[in-house]
Parts: structure tokens; C-alpha cells; sequence
């Protein structure tokens, strides 16, 4: 079995891809059947990202504050746990903005789609889905469209629902909804064509982020969930992604 480590560089991380080096050996992430991340959810979506061309399954060791895609870091028995881990394809969204100058700026999303105001002063938002106009105008900080994967994030923070992956779903959540007023937004198909309109872009400006991808000063966005793009992530055969869906869901605090 050929590992490739990756690692945020912190010391600890760096410490333990050492040790695991030592144990298990290290090659080139081309070469590898595994990639296994040291870091937090933050690194294991840049990782993700970093290695979406070459399609080898990741899987993630946990030295972050929350780790909900991560399992826990341990040296003993690597291998098994590889080999009997369970694979989660993740679905991204795709995201396509366009400037005042015509520009594009194409890029891919994990976990969500936000969509800011730039400035001080509100965004005033038209919702187009399926080629309809859905609403004329969204007064509000911004909106998120996350996939299941992304939904317990950024989404969930905004009031947003959080997402059972294998729901076929897409989750358009507002942010400081003002008018309408507490708007809190809705639940799409997973195959809806979404557009995203700034109704008053030389006034107030906004800014759309496919995860940590940024494009500034645009004037709509075309958001839809991939076609045919597939992300592989592992995790332990007793801890679920599921599970963890569900235990976050129905927290009591």
C-alpha cells in the first residue's frame, strides 16, 4: 500500500507526518493509493481541492479545533483502518461569475458558494432558478448555497438547514435578511440552475467565495451542482460522516 502525507505546517503536524513517515513510508500523491491529511477541516478542504485532477481518496487525521470531515490521529494500524474505511463521494457545486467588464471567473466549491455584500451597505439580490425569477429583490448581508457536505458550516451558522448527505438537495440560506423581511431561504434540487443577480452593483458591490476562491466586484453569479465530478473521502468504518450529519443536527446546545 503506497501512502502520500500531507500535512499543515504546524509543528505537531509536522512531528506526526515524521512519525508516520517512519512507520509507513511516504511517495508522491501521484503515486499513491491513499492521501492522508494532517490538519484541520480547513487543510482537508484545501486538500481536497489541491488533489480534485489526480482522484485518490483522502483521508483525514484530526489536529483542528472541530474536524467534522477529519478522524481521529492515531499511528497504530493505518493500513487497516484504510483499507476498511468508508467512502464518501462528495458532490461539489460549480460556480461561474461574471464582471461589470465582462470577465469569468470559474471555480469549484466543497462546501458553499457565499455571496457578500462588498461594502457597508446591503446587497440587493435577484434570484433566478431555472431560468425563472424566483424573487425581484433580496435586501441582505449576502446568501450561501452550500452543499451537504457544507451545510453544518457556514450554512448552519446562518440559521440554515443542515443536509443528510445523499439528499439530492442544495441549500440556499440568507444572510441578515432585511427585505424581505427574516427570509431565511429554502431547499433546491440538486440539478436546479441557480443565478444570482446584483440588482445595483456600481453602488453596492459584492463579492462571491467558491470555499476559499474569491472573486470580487461581480455582477451575477451561475451556481450548479457538478456533473459528473466525484470527490472521494474515507472515513473510519466506526465514525460515520452520517453519523456525525445526524449527532450535529440534534444537538441540544
Amino acid at each position: 500500500m503506497k501512502i502520500c502525507f500531507v500535512s499543515f505546517p504546524l509543528e505537531k503536524n509536522l512531528k506526526a507526518q515524521e512519525e508516520l513517515t517512519k512507520i509507513y513510508g511516504n511517495c508522491n500523491p501521484e503515486d499513491a493509493d491513499f492521501i492522508v491529511a494532517l490538519g484541520g477541516d480547513g487543510f482537508i478542504l484545501k486538500s481536497l481541492h489541491d488533489y480534485l485532477k489526480i482522484n485518490k481518496p483522502i483521508f483525514g487525521m484530526n489536529f483542528g479545533s472541530v474536524g467534522f470531515l477529519m478522524n481521529e490521529f492515531k499511528t497504530e494500524d493505518l493500513e487497516i483502518r484504510l483499507k476498511n474505511a468508508q467512502l464518501t463521494k462528495l458532490k461539489p457545486l460549480v460556480m461561474k461569475t461574471i464582471s461589470p467588464t465582462g470577465k469569468e471567473v470559474k471555480a469549484i466549491a466543497i462546501n458553499e458558494i457565499s455571496i457578500r455584500r462588498e461594502k457597508y451597505q446591503a446587497a440587493k439580490l435577484q434570484i433566478i432558478v431555472d431560468n425563472e425569477v424566483r424573487m425581484e429583490e433580496l435586501v441582505c448581508d449576502g446568501v450561501i448555497l452550500s452543499s451537504a457536505a457544507g451545510s453544518t458550516g457556514y450554512n448552519y451558522s446562518a440559521s440554515g438547514p443542515i443536509i443528510p448527505l445523499g439528499s439530492n438537495v442544495i441549500a440556499l440560506t440568507a444572510v441578515s435578511a432585511y427585505s424581505p423581511r427574516h427570509w431565511r431561504g429554502g431547499l433546491l434540487r440538486d440539478n436546479a440552475k441557480i443565478k444570482i443577480i446584483n440588482n445595483n452593483p456600481s453602488k453596492r458591490p459584492i463579492v462571491a467565495h467558491a470555499d476559499h476562491i474569491e472573486s470580487k466586484d461581480v455582477i451575477s453569479i451561475e451556481i450548479e451542482m457538478s456533473e459528473g465530478l466525484e470527490i472521494p473521502l474515507l472515513f473510519d468504518n466506526d465514525h460515520k460522516i452520517e453519523e456525525r450529519v445526524y449527532k450535529e443536527m440534534f444537538k441540544s446546545h
